[in-house]
């Protein structure tokens, strides 16, 4: 029995990335709030915490996976480390 090869269409391929690059040009021009990568940080770390409780193994995955990433959105936010280690090259 033979398939016939799957082909990605063009149309398909580039609605994705212009969707994300369109979020992540929203997310940018938006200016933050006072304690958002604080308030990031703290939701990822508490994600991070409860996946390494959980029982099953792919809960355990997912969750800490999710807490992860949203701590790396919290350092490399629109400025969250960056803008830290400008201060701090200035201060030294």
């Amino acid at each position: 029995m033979q398939t016939e090869p799957v082909v990605a269409t063009p149309q398909a391929e580039s609605r994705a990335p212009s969707l994300l690059r369109q979020l992540k040009d929203i997310d940018a021009r938006r200016p933050d709030f006072p304690g958002e990568h604080l308030i990031v940080f703290g939701a990822g770390v508490l994600l991070m915490l409860a996946g390494m409780r959980s029982r099953t193994v792919l809960r355990r995955t997912v969750i800490t996976a999710a807490g992860t990433a949203l701590v790396g959105r919290a350092a490399s936010g629109t400025g969250g480390i960056a803008r830290v280690a400008r201060l701090v090259k200035r201060l030294g």
